[in-house]
């Protein structure tokens, strides 16, 4: 049963997802040309706004393209968005792509050719116990610092591990645990987050990020960047993903082994749920202010 139609911006036009509609010839339909955001809101706030938009204009110039709009559009149209949906918490999507030139061409069109630029919301729904994981060859190309929308190597590990009964997969290059198809990684390892450093090898997740800082400014637990080994993964004491719609996601098995051991094992573990609080509290202010 469909939902009730959400408003879109497409294109400087408003319509909404039953009517929306892309051109055959758009090269984000074509090549997977293009970049991509998703920014929460709770209780109708923008949570992380600067920290998104800061890294959609850092994957826009590493594919050679221009701001399509200023802060201010972008802005109105997150505000419109946001006044369509009747949904305490909401994740909207915004997408740019090179455009819709007149014919298929794997060279780039002139600066004749406008970008395409998309953006709708959705509801974002509770998440109720911890994940399971696999961990499974990273076959993605060597820039995942750019939030492309060209994602096939991502879904083809999210179905691999969906086939096996589980939440997410976790992805590693040379041994090296880099992150989640959807998700950045963190392990506690002898007292120590850990969690791998930012690079071409993978995304900066903006939870990551703002978490990361919430642990240095706090001083909540002794925090280290660096690459986690597939075995070191399996004997953490905890681990947990983070993303923009799903915070801090306890992680209760790997490879259908359970993590940590003793009374926590296979549950979320104390420095989890500890850090969690902590994040939630950093929210805090987008719901009392209403």
């Amino acid at each position: 049963m469909r939902g009730q139609p959400r408003p879109v911006y497409l294109n400087g036009e408003w319509c909404d997802t039953e009517t929306a509609r892309v051109s055959v010839f758009d090269r984000g339909y074509l090549f997977g040309d293009g970049v991509y955001e998703v920014i929460p809101a709770f209780a109708g706030r923008l949570f992380g706004l600067d920290e998104h938009m800061a890294r959609l204009s850092r994957s826009l110039e590493a594919i050679g393209m221009a701001e399509p709009l200023g802060r201010d559009e972008w802005q109105a149209i997150f505000d419109r968005l946001l006044a369509g949906i009747d949904a305490p918490d909401a994740a909207i999507y915004l997408q740019v792509t090179r455009g819709a030139p007149a014919k298929r061409d794997h060279a780039w069109p002139g600066n004749d050719v406008p970008a395409g630029v998309m953006a709708t919301v959705s509801p974002i729904g509770s998440i109720a116990g911890g994940a399971r994981v696999i961990t499974c060859p990273d076959a993605r190309w060597a820039r995942c610092d750019i939030k492309s929308i060209n994602l096939l190597p991502n879904t083809m590990a999210r179905q691999q591990a969906a086939e096996q009964g589980c939440d997410e997969a976790v992805l590693v290059r040379d041994g090296l645990v880099m992150e989640g198809a959807a998700t950045n990684l963190f392990a506690v390892i002898g007292g120590r987050l850990v969690t791998a450093p930012t690079g071409p090898r993978l995304l900066a997740g903006i939870t990551r990020g703002l978490l990361l800082d919430l642990v240095h400014r706090e001083q909540l637990i002794e925090a280290e960047e660096s690459f986690i080994t597939v075995s070191a993964l399996r004997e953490a004491d905890e681990v947990f993903l983070t993303s923009s719609t799903k915070d801090l996601w306890p992680v209760v098995e790997i490879d259908g082994e359970p993590v940590g051991s003793g009374a926590h094992a296979g549950r979320a573990g104390p420095i989890t749920r500890r850090l969690d609080h902590h994040f939630q509290a950093l929210k805090h202010p987008q719901r009392s202010s209403q």
